[in-house]
């Protein structure tokens, strides 16, 4: 049988190690508390879900790292699993060990069917805890359309956690393209990152040279220095695309730093607003990067 809890490893890698290994007697204990509904509903069975239900298994049965089923079935990105399960009473807010909800887990598998459902089922978007959190999970693993749903029901997009960062931090050190890029467009705060590290530090750090230069693009700062007093440069590989990157983006021009002054303007909440601006066309889509 397979095994493990979200407690077997940490939240940033978040794998099921033991997974489809066959139970022995030294891993008995892992393997005790984990039922078949959730191998059932991680695996999309959704006959045997249905069935093992009506044996009488609690929805919502828990392993002992407070893990359900509907947990599982997010982490597999199972939709049909995951609306039988809340259908029948499963909690949508349910939380394991280690903080993670079922919203986190579908931000993982990148499940949008899995994070809408669980949305109209009255998850939170917000995290309580300091490592679980959606937006920040779906952003580091490069799940666009999940990260969009997410900011469109009002996720903080410049939430910073401990060691983790913001979600924009989070998709540079991934590196996710265009993860970086939505959040820009959505208004993200190009410089902040992870305390005194810099989204570009960690962009430089992934080693990423489209994702710097999209970052300069929306202002990013290359002399800034992080903990270490090293800038964005210092970190670049000698010879790289990431320093070439660097070194040839001149000073900002004028009509650059006017794009950035009004886009700080407006505001996140009133970016949207600029297309209904009384300016030419061209203007507009120059504030909005298109």
């Amino acid at each position: 049988m397979a095994t493990i809890s979200t407690r077997s490893q940490p939240l940033q890698n978040h794998l099921y190690i033991y997974r489809g290994l066959s139970c022995n007697s030294l891993m008995a204990d892992l393997c005790s508390d984990r039922t078949p509904l959730h191998e059932a509903a991680y695996q999309g069975r959704l006959l045997y879900v249905m069935s093992l239900i009506a044996q009488g298994f609690q929805v919502d049965t828990l392993t002992m790292d407070r893990v359900s089923p509907l947990h599982e079935a997010c982490l597999g990105g199972h939709y049909a699993c995951a609306k039988f399960l809340l259908d029948n009473g499963a909690n949508a807010q349910a939380m394991s060990a280690d903080g993670a909800t079922p919203l986190f887990n579908s931000c993982i598998s990148g499940s949008v069917a899995c994070v809408r459902l669980l949305l109209q089922h009255g998850a939170s978007i917000h995290t309580t805890h300091q490592l679980a959190s959606p937006l920040h999970q779906a952003a580091k693993k490069g799940h666009r359309e999940c990260l969009e749903l997410l900011l469109s029901c009002g996720a903080q997009i410049d939430l910073e956690l401990p060691d983790v960062g913001t979600p924009l931090y989070a998709a540079c050190r991934a590196p996710a393209a265009e993860c970086v890029k939505l959040l820009l467009h959505s208004g993200a705060d190009v410089g902040s990152g992870c305390g005194q590290d810099s989204p570009l530090h960690g962009a430089v750090r992934a080693g990423e040279a489209n994702v710097v230069e999209l970052l300069l693009d929306f202002g990013a700062e290359r002399a800034c220095r992080n903990a270490e007093g090293k800038t964005p440069l210092d970190l670049s590989a000698p010879n790289s695309a990431v320093q070439f990157a660097l070194q040839r983006k001149g000073p900002c021009s004028l009509s650059q730093l006017c794009r950035f002054c009004i886009r700080r303007s407006l505001g996140r909440p009133r970016l949207h607003r600029t297309s209904s601006l009384f300016l030419p066309h061209s203007i507009k889509n120059f504030l909005l990067y298109h």
